[in-house]
């Protein structure tokens, strides 16, 4: 053990960190077994112990920023197990429509009161806008209309919204474009505050897997859902889009994305956040959807996801008095852990988010992208 605890100091300091030392990002170690649990579980291992208590750190953000940008996650030997996790994953499809039900019940049900708590007014959970934004609310609401100007939306227009959350971005397009919306989600909780969100507007909330939509639509948009289709279905997505589009349509594409290619997404994120998730890469994307769309404008700004998520943690803090009569410290520990070390991957420009929008044959003269 203490030849491992040597190792991981050393790895450490290449990123300035120090183990129970006094910078905000230093790790506080309460549990010396910490080091042979990292190295025999990995990231799975470190978040773990965090949940149980066994190392605290008073930024954790800036400690994942930190370990990140210093690419120390490139220098640690994988354990034989998470190796063959990333070999299996390649041929198993865990997004099958039973399976895609699992994070909707581990998640997105797990009470609206977290949700309300922790995002704006229009409950939208993906990333803000914050280019000329100084609020979360701001954020949000510009995102939502950036969305709606890249998809060029106009009076009478047909939207198919995949993956429509608590319909926020439904009522906003109904609203203000006058469009008339279908916005579909596999999260009981979801769809039921939406239904009565969207009450009294052209909006058609359904409680229904994107793969058993069968109407055509001016545009498609999908926002922050893309993550939970997995590699095995990528083709299947964009195949299914390519069938309900209108041949002068355009497909908006909203989705965290990841600088190269996995098959399997971080151990600890997959069994305690978003089971069966993956953030794809450019890569991934451009090989499943060559075949149906032209490609009209791609959008990277994952640097604001930092500060979406730090507004949510906030949030989330605030409001925690009352969070906690239905949860517990190890509840509260876990989404510490997610919020902030999603913060310093963000951050570290680890991940990413963009936005791309497709045509099925290429605007003609041209399309100009708002920013």
């Amino acid at each position: 053990m203490a030849n491992t605890e040597s190792i991981i100091q050393k790895l450490l300091k290449l990123a300035g960190i120090t183990i129970n030392g006094a910078n905000p990002w230093d790790i506080q170690v309460h549990n010396k077994n910490l080091f042979s649990r990292i190295a025999h579980h990995g990231s799975l291992g470190l978040g773990e112990s965090y949940m149980d208590g066994w190392w605290d750190c008073r930024s954790l953000d800036n400690f994942f920023y930190r370990l990140l940008r210093a690419h120390l996650h490139e220098k640690i030997s994988i354990p034989f197990i998470l190796t063959l996790k990333q070999q299996l994953a390649r041929i198993i499809n865990f997004q099958t429509k039973q399976r895609s039900k699992q994070v909707a019940k581990q998640h997105y049900d797990l009470g609206n009161d977290l949700y309300q708590a922790m995002l704006d007014r229009r409950m939208i959970y993906s990333c803000g806008y914050w280019k000329n934004a100084t609020t979360l609310d701001d954020a949000q609401t510009a995102k939502l209309d950036l969305i709606c100007q890249k998809l060029q939306l106009r009076p009478g227009q047909t939207l198919l919204d995949i993956g429509c959350g608590f319909g926020g971005l439904a009522r906003y397009a109904a609203e203000n474009y006058q469009t008339s919306v279908t916005a579909v989600t596999i999260s009981k909780q979801q769809h039921d505050y939406a239904k009565n969100y969207c009450e009294g507007l052209p909006i058609t909330i359904l409680l229904q897997d994107y793969r058993d939509i069968t109407h055509h639509f001016d545009r498609i948009v999908s926002v922050g859902m893309f993550e939970h289709v997995g590699h095995s279905n990528y083709n299947i997505f964009m195949n299914k889009v390519n069938q309900l589009l209108n041949n002068d349509g355009l497909f908006l594409l909203h989705t965290i994305g990841s600088n190269k290619t996995h098959y399997l997404a971080d151990d600890w994120i997959v069994k305690y956040i978003f089971p069966n998730g993956l953030t794809p890469s450019l890569l991934q994307i451009a090989k499943s959807s060559e075949k149906y769309f032209v490609m009209e404008d791609w959008h990277n700004f994952g640097a604001d996801y930092d500060k979406t998520l730090m507004q949510w943690y906030h949030n989330f803090i605030n409001h925690w008095d009352e969070l906690k009569k239905d949860r517990d410290s190890l509840f509260f520990r876990t989404w510490t852990y997610y919020l902030l070390s999603s913060a310093g991957a963000f951050r570290a420009r680890t991940n990413q988010l963009w936005q791309i929008v497709f045509s099925k044959n290429g605007i003609l003269g041209g399309y100009c992208a708002p920013r």
